[in-house]
């Protein structure tokens, strides 16, 4: 928008040293630029669907009493932030390194921060903890990573590398990408951490000759353990001498209908999975 007043004789808008409009005539081939007032008062323009390309400086010159004036003016266009490129959801072994990647465009630039999410919320572990946050530079390079602690906030730039990754660093990764123009820009990445088998539960069971006896193996793995139950050498089969044994997830669970003298003693149950396997021994006693 341009003021003017009785004593202007000529007027024009300019993007740069290129003439929009000269008066009423438009010299512009771009149809989302349009004169909206050429009065006494003032002479103005409009830009449709502005987009990063038309910022810049524009002038409106006006010619008064044979004295050409001028007034600039410079367009600044804000873009929402938007996420462009993001790592898709990955698989590790544990102690192995992961770097994710979260790439954003917006104006002003937006300010891109990882946080990892646990089943109860935000985590309660930071940097410290493997995590390097490594910030690219003009043309692609990297600068220095900065190791900052804290809770939740585990990183504030596009990359995220965790070294030597742990099964309790698993879960989803939020991605948030802002710069005041309009709501941040979240996305999600899931990182699964493979790991060997761990019984966590494992108890001596007692049941009395004749009554129903049930040994429990619990095992946290990732994949998902197989189980296998021994006694002494022997393997034992499902079904078979009046047992049943039964998985579901974590926990295989060894049944007894009828206990008798013979089935007293130490089992093994021994959970594996492809990186590895571990075992654990239990008793049924009388």
């Amino acid at each position: 928008r341009c003021t003017v007043d009785d004593r202007v004789t000529r007027v024009a808008w300019l993007n740069r040293s290129t003439i929009l409009y000269a008066g009423n005539d438009k010299w512009s081939l771009d149809d989302r630029v349009v004169i909206v007032a050429n009065t006494k008062t003032q002479y103005s323009i409009q830009i449709h669907d502005v987009d990063v390309y038309d910022e810049g400086p524009y002038t409106c010159s006006v010619q008064t009493d044979n004295h050409p004036k001028t007034s600039r003016v410079h367009l600044i266009v804000q873009v929402p932030p938007q996420i462009v490129n993001i790592s898709s959801d990955v698989t590790v072994n544990e102690g192995s390194g992961v770097t994710l990647m979260c790439l954003a465009f917006g104006r002003p630039e937006p300010t891109v921060t990882w946080r990892h999410l646990s089943g109860k919320g935000e985590s309660s572990w930071g940097l410290g903890n493997g995590i390097r946050g490594g910030e690219r530079g003009p043309l692609g390079s990297t600068r220095r990573p900065r190791l900052t602690a804290g809770l939740g906030f585990v990183s504030e730039d596009e990359y995220l590398e965790i070294t030597g990754i742990t099964r309790e660093q698993s879960g989803e990764y939020e991605c948030s990408a802002a710069n005041d123009v309009a709501v941040p820009d979240v996305r999600k990445v899931k990182v699964t951490v493979n790991y060997p088998p761990f019984i966590s539960n494992a108890k001596n069971t007692g049941a009395s000759v004749g009554q129903k006896g049930i040994l429990q193996c619990e095992a946290s793995a990732v994949p998902v353990a197989e189980f296998q139950w021994f006694k002494e050498d022997t393997r034992l089969a499902n079904g078979l001498d009046g047992v049943r044994i039964e998985n579901k997830g974590r926990m295989s669970t060894l049944t007894f209908f009828n206990v008798s003298e013979k089935d007293y003693g130490n089992y093994t149950c021994v959970a594996t999975n492809k990186l590895g396997n571990t075992n654990a021994s239990i008793i049924l006693y009388g």
